[in-house]
């Protein structure tokens, strides 16, 4: 074996076991439930009618490092409208959305609490941030509270009025029952008018929701009508590798504002979201991060980010008004649902975060694959097996070009003997080698990326995969097999002395793997390329080992469908094309195999 490639095989076990022991080094021992649990809400009150139009209560300080978290008022009034699906609360400080319980989706594995949206909180959503004596520290009168409406009224230094209404419009045709409506009526009392003013709308504190979620879709996002604007909580954190070399200020940031047409803006986390869609376009979102307790049993910190989206609102004529309105979604991230608003809501998936799903088309291949899989499992109503049926579906319409590949690395492995005399023939002449070369592969024609087209048609596949599980709340909590959650690793014990996983589905994967590339004719004689495909399948184990199980249920069964085909395809698929030698003469086979060559006869 080639010392060099040996050391590099090792090097990059060493740095994959390095990964696996430091991403689990500070993991807690088992998914714990968040810090804060949601209480039961009580039942709606009456309107208090005795309260005063504007009170004033101290407010948090805004130019800190952190946003402060807000509990419940003494002197809060609190109504409620509820489907199947939501339970909203309204708060009259801010005459807004205190929070949103979602019905269909558990606080944890089993529990009979629901996950609750903006709990906890800095301000309540839609409450107005930005105008002394209408935000979050007024409380407003509660006007009405019926089955499907609340209405909340303020009065600002008697020379502004200002109504605030919320509807649940699932009644209405076409409407979804994570919707909210929403409209401001600012109205002139001074006779004076009002000039020009910008309103800014909370869009809620959004945090991690489990040990297992690192952050990576916990962010503020906005939409132009045409790409996404992001600020992740990295941008408030300060330090990392540019502020080390100097490109970038290090320090961190108490806010961040980006500036830009808003069509949509949204704070979300990794399986749920709140978008509040504008009648009219926003043109600036403010990030500030928001400071959280560990989880339980872990020391590793939760991450929580604030969102405003900014309007401008028209100058009010003597007695005029001024409407700010749009509908708000705060829902979990199912792209079915999303991607039947009218605004590209379903970009909120975020189904190609990194460069590297970019190249791969994963925002053209996740939403496919994520339509497909809540396809079949309206057929089978069971998400394991309907990523099962999908991947099965895949690798059909697949099949021939997979055919086509497995045809031309046998046809490869079978130039080997002759292109290892050619290398031996011009080991000190590059030049002649690489004429030689393209001489045997034009007139055996044969194509030396034939080989590599199973595996260019497989990546963006299996990167789009990846990226929609992260974020489908759908197989949140969805039990298959010994597998208790999909959307998390399917870790079944814990080595007590180094706190590692035992993950059963990424170490199947990794078998089939193996067993896969035993079965496929090597095209190459070259000792690198050799071992760097012997270390692949262990690297590859290592790197999926804390991803979410339906990954690896993905891959696993897609290694079993290639196994089976494989085997046909070895077993069926023959090549009786006589070998063309640089030059154009037919040779025998075994004129170039040393394995098929005559030894001496036996006496």
């Amino acid at each position: 074996m080639d010392k060099k490639n040996t050391v590099i095989g090792v090097m990059l076990l060493l740095a994959a076991f390095a990964s696996l022991y430091l991403g689990n080094r500070f993991a807690p021992p088992a998914p714990a439930a968040p810090a804060i649990a949601p209480a039961q809400a009580p039942m709606p009150t009456a309107p208090n009618q005795a309260s005063p139009l504007v009170q004033s209560v101290g407010s948090a300080p805004l130019n800190t490092e952190f946003a402060t978290l807000t509990g419940a008022n003494a002197d809060e009034v609190v109504s409620y409208l509820e489907n199947e699906f939501i339970r909203v609360e309204f708060t009259n400080f801010g005459g807004a959305i205190g929070n949103v319980a979602f019905m269909k989706y558990g606080l944890t594995k089993g529990s009979p609490l629901p996950f609750v949206f903006n709990q906890p909180r800095v301000q309540p959503m839609l409450a107005i941030t930005d105008i002394p004596g209408l935000g979050p520290e007024t409380a407003y009168r509660l006007v009405s509270a019926t089955s499907s409406e609340v209405v909340y009224e303020a009065v600002l230094e008697g020379r502004l009025k200002v109504v605030r209404r919320f509807s649940l419009g699932y009644e209405m045709e076409g409407s979804d029952p994570y919707l909210i409506r929403h409209d401001t009526t600012l109205q002139d009392l001074s006779g004076n008018g009002a000039p020009q003013t910008v309103a800014a709308l909370s869009l809620g504190t959004t945090s991690l929701i489990s040990p297992n979620d690192y952050g990576q879709f916990l962010n503020i996002m906005s939409w132009d009508g045409e790409d996404e604007v992001l600020t992740k909580s990295g941008e408030l954190e300060g330090g990392g590798f540019l502020a080390m070399v100097g490109v970038k200020d290090g320090a961190p940031k108490s806010s961040v504002t980006k500036d830009g047409t808003v069509v949509w803006a949204a704070a979300k986390n990794q399986f749920f979201s709140s978008i509040y869609t504008g009648d009219t376009a926003g043109f600036s979102t403010t990030t500030r991060r928001v400071e959280l307790p560990p989880f339980e049993g872990s020391s590793r910190a939760n991450k929580g980010l604030n969102g405003v989206v900014s309007y401008a609102m028209p100058a009010m004529a003597s007695g005029g008004a001024a409407v700010l309105g749009g509908d708000f979604y705060v829902g979990p991230k199912e792209y079915d649902r999303l991607r039947k608003f009218e605004q590209d809501q379903g970009e909120v998936m975020q189904f190609a975060p990194y460069f590297f799903s970019k190249i791969f088309l994963s925002g053209i291949v996740a939403p496919i694959l994520n339509l497909t899989m809540v396809t079949m499992h309206g057929w089978v109503g069971n998400w394991g097996v309907a990523i099962i049926l999908m991947t099965l579906l895949l690798k059909i319409v697949t099949l021939p070009f997979t055919l086509a590949a497995s045809k031309s690395a046998k046809r490869m492995a079978k130039l080997q003997p002759m292109m290892k005399e050619v290398r031996a023939q011009y080991k000190d002449q590059p030049q002649k080698l690489n004429e030689a070369t393209l001489k045997i592969f034009k007139e055996n024609k044969v194509n030396p990326m034939g080989g590599c087209l199973p595996i260019l048609i497989t990546m963006p596949l299996f990167v789009a995969f990846f990226a929609m599980l992260q974020g489908t709340a759908e197989l949140r909590f969805t039990s298959f097999l010994w597998t208790s959650d999909l959307s998390a690793p399917d870790t079944i014990w814990r080595l007590p002395f180094m706190n590692l996983p035992l993950n059963i589905m990424p170490l199947l994967m990794g078998a089939t793997m193996v067993y896969q590339m035993r079965l496929t004719p090597t095209p190459t004689t070259d000792n690198a390329q050799a071992q760097m495909m012997k270390y692949m399948p262990i690297v590859f184990t290592l790197i999926c080992y804390n991803f979410a199980a339906a990954l690896a249920l993905y891959s696993t069964i897609n290694g079993v469908f290639t196994i089976a085909q494989q085997v046909i395809v070895n077993r069926t698929t023959k090549d009786d094309t006589p070998l063309v030698k640089p030059g154009g003469a037919e040779v025998e086979e075994k004129a170039w195999n040393p394995n098929k060559r005559k030894g001496k006869k036996k006496k």
